[in-house]
């Protein structure tokens, strides 16, 4: 029996951090299969975002359409998109897998400080693809800037706020606040997922990793509260294990355990022959 099939429309990170190659690691640490749109190509390292190529909007409706119609997709995960014409194009890739559910992590600033999506880009992702969303996953400044409010909002209301744009769900991470507690909400209780503060880790693509497993895990069968749990731990684990050692800014997460299975080294070895 195949496994389900996990479509990231998102960028590419240079650096292997972020992005598209996180996305497919993360699918992988699932067991799941990975597909890709690339939405723009960009040349970064650890320290900085150097240049953004985006890709034309047909060339991103084009890649879905063909994966879509071969290969078929159970679920997508949506990173970066930069901007309006990008976000008009995935509107109307959706249409052509308009079952499967939608995870859209709403990337807009790098781990690194650049702006990843143009502020005259906010109010499209806002209107034309949350709406459509199964669970949207911003972090809290992400959750501030799409729905307008202030710092000064609490984060139950917060995350009710996000949810009243339109999605299934929405879940405000909190990674990289004083708790790291992430709130869930679908339209019954807030629910405060727990975590772990790694302030020792590595958390370049922690949030494309959380988007990515919760996705997985929804095309898995699980629901959407266990999908965001499970992704929690996911991403939580992946700072702890982080590859500090890689470049200069902050490295990128681990969902492997790389360090860990290369101190093992031949007992490793052994067992993959």
């Amino acid at each position: 029996m195949a496994p389900p099939r996990l479509l990231s429309i998102a960028g590419s990170d240079s650096g292997g951090g972020a992005g598209i190659q996180a996305d497919l690691k993360a699918f992988s640490r699932c067991g799941v299969h990975g597909m890709t749109a690339i939405t723009a190509v960009t040349a970064q390292n650890t320290v900085a975002v150097c240049e953004v190529y985006p890709l034309p909007p047909e060339a991103i409706v084009e890649q879905v359409r063909a994966v879509a119609k071969d290969i078929g997709v159970d679920a997508v995960k949506i990173g970066m998109l930069g901007s309006v014409e990008t976000i008009q194009a995935v509107e109307r890739a959706l249409d052509l897998i308009s079952e499967a559910p939608v995870v859209l992590d709403p990337v807009m600033v790098a781990e690194s400080g650049a702006r990843l999506l143009d502020e005259e880009a906010v109010e499209a992702l806002r209107t034309r693809l949350v709406p459509r969303a199964a669970v949207v996953t911003p972090n809290l400044s992400e959750a501030r800037v799409l729905t307008g409010e202030g710092e000064e909002l609490p984060g139950e209301e917060l995350v009710r706020a996000v949810h009243a744009l339109g999605p299934g769900a929405a879940v405000v991470t909190g990674g990289h606040s004083e708790t790291a507690t992430d709130l869930f909400f679908d339209g019954g209780q807030v629910v405060a997922i727990p975590g772990e503060l790694h302030p020792e880790g590595a958390a370049h693509g922690s949030g494309c990793t959380h988007s990515s497993v919760l996705a997985a895990h929804l095309a898995l069968g699980f629901s959407t509260e266990e999908s965001a749990r499970r992704a929690k731990r996911v991403a939580s684990e992946a700072v702890r294990d982080g590859l500090r050692d890689i470049g200069a800014g902050p490295g990128p997460v681990d969902v492997f355990g790389l360090c860990e299975d290369q101190a093992r080294g031949p007992a490793r070895d052994d067992a993959l022959t």
